[in-house]
């Protein structure tokens, strides 16, 4: 029924290449190059620019992937009542976190979510905000959660932010920085940092720390969000890294960290949800939205940190 040169234009986006394109969409590599190069000829714009790692879009590319998703995401709602008769829920609803460390905040908001509609299918990708920001536009996934600073800097998503973990930084038991009365940005400047993130609100906040003491970021400070390896370089080292507060309550914390009695009182910032401004929500998306806001309470501006 479509154009099959819009299917492979939103799989080279999403996969960044014509070869990895062609491996999800059961063609040769020189099929897609064909088609895409064709397609380009015919609407008289570069959709991609090609370079030795793959392929990047163009600005006027970015806006012709965008809508060849809607048409896409609307053909298969079109489609779909065919197969899945009455329930406008059934179906696979993909979710991208970032960063991966929060996936267990939505424990709870996808338990109801599938209570209420258990023809639901999840499928849950956690990575970092450039790649879910990409994934959302290219139609990967429908919808995103991750820290509303970096979801509010980009105007082609759409937003609602939810309160966020409140977090606390953590040390070793027995770190040199224990020993002070009060911690401070410049005795917390003295230690290499961990950070789960490389995007705001956590880069802007981390770098902050180095500079106003006159250190250079890069030489101190990691990005890692897989907490096992977050927790075995904290054991190993004077680094200091962020946890969620109420897991510095548990015997297992104990037994090893200790929390550092620094911005442990308020979220580092509020969370949100994230779909594309320019595109309807399935029924899918609607209701793990309304399931997050009823699990995950709406942040209160009065009560939001900045930092």
């Amino acid at each position: 029924m479509l154009d099959r040169r819009l299917l492979y234009v939103v799989a080279t986006a999403r996969r960044g290449s014509f070869t990895a394109a062609a491996a999800e969409v059961g063609v040769t590599q020189s099929a897609i190059t064909k088609s895409v190069a064709d397609l380009e000829r015919q609407i008289g714009y570069v959709i991609f620019n090609r370079t030795a790692r793959g392929v990047i879009l163009t600005e006027d590319g970015q806006s012709f992937v965008e809508r060849s998703v809607r048409i896409l995401d609307e053909t298969r709602e079109l489609l779909r009542g065919s197969f899945t008769g009455s329930d406008p829920y059934a179906g696979v609803l993909k979710i991208g976190i970032c960063p991966a460390s929060i996936e267990w905040l939505l424990v709870e908001p996808l338990s109801t979510l599938t209570q209420r509609h258990k023809s639901i299918r999840l499928d849950i990708t956690g990575s970092n905000f450039d790649r879910t920001a990409q994934e959302l536009r290219a139609g990967a996934i429908d919808v995103a959660v991750g820290f509303e600073a970096a979801f509010r800097e980009q105007p082609d998503f759409r937003c609602e932010a939810l309160a966020g973990p409140r977090t606390s930084f953590f040390v070793r038991s027995g770190h040199p920085i224990l020993e002070r009365e009060e911690v401070t940005l410049a005795d917390l400047a003295r230690y290499e940092m961990i950070s789960p993130s490389s995007s705001r609100p956590y880069d802007s906040f981390m770098h902050r720390i180095y500079e106003d003491a006159g250190i250079e970021a890069r030489t101190k400070l990691h990005f890692i969000d897989y907490f096992p390896i977050v927790a075995r370089l904290v054991s190993q080292s004077d680094a200091i890294a962020l946890v969620a507060s109420d897991y510095t309550e548990t015997p297992s914390f104990k037994r090893r960290f200790t929390r550092v009695p620094f911005l442990e009182t308020r979220p580092l910032s509020p969370l949100a949800i994230a779909i594309r401004s320019r595109w309807t929500p399935r029924p899918a998306v609607r209701a793990f939205i309304k399931a997050c806001r009823e699990r995950l309470p709406a942040i209160d501006a009065q009560d939001e940190t900045r930092v």
